[in-house]
C-alpha cells in the first residue's frame, strides 16, 4: 500500500512538473516580433554617441527609400529591402549579436529624389519607420545624406 501510493505521488509531481510551463521551442515559434525585440537591452549611448565614422556602425543600419526600407548587411555590405509594414518582423529575425548597442538603430534617407510623388512617398515610408520604432521602444539615431 505505501508503494502504491508513494509511486502515485511521484507520477503526479512529475506530470504537475511537466505541465507547468510550455517547452521552450513552443514559446519561442509563439513570440511574437514585438517580444523578441523588447528582450534586447535598452540603448547604451555610451557605446556609440562618439561614433564619427558611421562604417564602424554595428547595429541595425535601416535606408529609407521609395519604395520601402532597406536592411544594410554590414557584413557585405547588401541591401535587403523590406517593405514598410514587415519592418518589426525583419528586424526580430536578426539574432541579438546584430545588437551590441542595444535598441537602436541608424537610419539614412536616400537623397532627393527627382519627382513629388518620390517625395511624398519616400516621406509617407520615414513617418511608417518612425512609428514602427517608437512602438518598439527602439531608438533611432540619424544619419545625414550623403
Amino acid at each position: 500500500m505505501q508503494f502504491f501510493l508513494a509511486s502515485t505521488l511521484a507520477v503526479g509531481l512529475i506530470a504537475g512538473v511537466a505541465c507547468s510551463k510550455p517547452p521552450l521551442a513552443i514559446e519561442s515559434a509563439t513570440s511574437t516580433p514585438e517580444a523578441k525585440i523588447q528582450r534586447i537591452p535598452a540603448a547604451d549611448s555610451q557605446k556609440y554617441a562618439s561614433m564619427r565614422d558611421m562604417k564602424a556602425w554595428r547595429n541595425p543600419y535601416l535606408i529609407i527609400r521609395v519604395d520601402g526600407v532597406a536592411l544594410l548587411d554590414a557584413a557585405n555590405n547588401e541591401q535587403q529591402t523590406v517593405p514598410s509594414d514587415k519592418l518589426s518582423d525583419a528586424l526580430a529575425k536578426l539574432p541579438a549579436s546584430a545588437w551590441p548597442y542595444g535598441r537602436v538603430v541608424a537610419i539614412q534617407e536616400v537623397g532627393a529624389s527627382a519627382s513629388e510623388e518620390d517625395k511624398t512617398r519616400l516621406r509617407r515610408n520615414r513617418a511608417l519607420v518612425a512609428g514602427t520604432l517608437e512602438s518598439l521602444h527602439v531608438l533611432i539615431n540619424w544619419v545625414p545624406s550623403t
